[in-house]
């Protein structure tokens, strides 16, 4: 790892570079954890204030929109600053939209909460969900911070750890989320909100973070800070292989977008929902564990390489694991994706940490989650109706329950689950493509070769 220059004027607090890491990780696992609280609270206040899909069904379109659209300027943001100065300004962002949203929930009239076509709510939902947007600049600082902070031979490590806090939040969020509804609706949410944040602010505001200052890069305008899309692109276009990276992930999220339409309606038609939320609780423990073991074990010499055998296994299990109606099979193919996830995510931080030059990579990160977060809701909205009305009458009383129905079975339930084996089926031949291209070959070339120097120089 290149030497870091010290800030003589940093406040007092960790000062080797791992333990700084330590102290990022810890104070980004509290963030996650009460943003995406506030935002499954917020999807359970709307639905008991308003018994309205609609709205509830908005909340999550608005956040994978805002989340989409957002990246490249958070990107732009983490590149600009100070990495600390950019998770300081999200921190500091979500405080005071929380705070607001607070003050307008206390000062709603009665019943205007539960009103759809009224103001209130809208406002409302907006102010909340820009506050747990907020909460995005750090995972795009974060990456960048592991290239700073973390020799390139332990990166791999590092972003295992990563996954791993991106688990044990999805874990906890559920729960705690529930409780403070249950106890005090949105009112005691924000309030646990504004708490838990005030917290990470000082404790954020402790961490020395010795960074390089940020400087422009070499091929921006002078004297400017802006989201500058053509020289992201230009930077991303120096590296073959990259975009096909960045288009191959977003591939994978639109086929994944069928998990976040169908998975829960097939799990419940297995089992109740009580032992359908407990069983999702219990495997989301495999984030967890995978996140430990790549900590100890790392991604190999060729993380682009265990990118491509993590899908490949994947989307095999995918091909099987409704084939028929078994709550065993099932939770045992959910339990080798969430354990596999971590892999893949770790393998593309650390493919993008090595080829992409650090003055930019806030940028590129941003504009990997733009594209790539844009595919799930896509596939989520157009594959509900396909399956409604495509799929399961054909699985139900039409040509598919004649071919297949003696083995595969017959109604709404295995039309869902036809849908998630040819799902498994396409994301195979894809992943088995990928593995045979060219872009594949090139990338793993200029990240053998350190394409963090080639990246710069073009």
């Amino acid at each position: 790892m290149t030497s870091i220059p010290s800030d003589p004027e940093s406040q007092a607090g960790p000062r080797r570079p791992e333990s700084v890491f330590y102290h990022l990780l810890g104070n980004n696992l509290v963030a996650n954890i009460t943003n995406f609280t506030v935002w499954f609270a917020l999807t359970f206040y709307v639905y008991l204030e308003t018994r309205s899909v609609f709205a509830t069904g908005m909340v999550a379109g608005i956040y994978l929109v805002l989340t989409a659209g957002s990246g490249f300027w958070f990107g732009s943001l983490v590149d600009h600053h100070l990495k600390k100065t950019a998770m300081l300004g999200s921190t500091l962002a979500s405080l005071a939209l929380y705070a607001v949203a607070l003050a307008l929930h206390e000062l709603a009239p009665k019943g205007a909460m539960a009103d759809v076509a009224g103001p209130w709510l809208w406002v409302f939902i907006w102010l909340t969900m820009l506050g747990v947007i907020a909460g995005n600049i750090r995972s795009i600082a974060l990456p960048t911070l592991v290239t700073i902070l973390i020799p390139e031979d332990r990166r791999d490590k590092a972003n295992g750890l990563v996954g791993m806090v991106s688990g044990v939040g999805f874990l906890t969020t559920s729960v705690i989320s529930g409780f403070l509804v249950a106890w005090g609706g949105m009112r005691y949410t924000l309030v646990f909100a504004l708490a838990l944040t005030v917290v990470v602010l000082v404790h954020l505001l402790l961490v020395r973070v010795d960074e390089p200052r940020a400087e422009p890069a070499a091929d921006a305008a002078p004297g400017r800070r802006r989201v500058d899309i053509q020289g992201t692109m230009k930077v991303i276009s120096a590296v073959p292989g990259l975009f096909a990276l960045i288009l191959f992930a977003c591939f994978n999220n639109f086929l994944g977008g069928i998990f976040m339409a169908l998975l829960d309606a097939y799990g419940l038609s297995l089992v109740s929902v009580q032992t359908w939320g407990l069983l999702f609780g219990f495997l989301s423990t495999a984030f967890i564990l995978s996140g430990i073991v790549i900590s100890r074990t790392g991604l190999g010499a060729s993380p682009l390489r265990t990118l491509l055998l993590v899908n490949l296994i994947t989307w095999s299990v995918c091909c099987v694991f409704t084939l028929q109606p078994s709550i065993v099979l099932l939770a045992a193919g959910c339990f080798v994706w969430m354990l596999l996830g971590p892999y893949a995510e770790a393998a593309e931080h650390t493919t993008l940490q090595k080829v992409v030059p650090l003055e930019r990579q806030g940028r590129v990160f941003g504009f990997a989650q733009s594209v790539e977060q844009a595919a799930s809701p896509l596939t989520a909205f157009l594959i509900g109706p396909l399956t409604q009305f495509i799929v399961i009458p054909f699985m139900t009383d039409g040509a598919g329950a004649d071919a297949i129905g003696d083995w595969f079975g017959r109604g709404p339930a295995r039309g869902m689950a036809l849908v998630f084996t040819l799902a498994g089926m396409v994301g195979v031949v894809a992943t088995v493509v990928a593995f045979n291209s060219r872009h594949y070959r090139q990338l793993a070339a200029a990240y053998a070769r350190g394409g963090e120097g080639e990246a710069a120089a073009s």
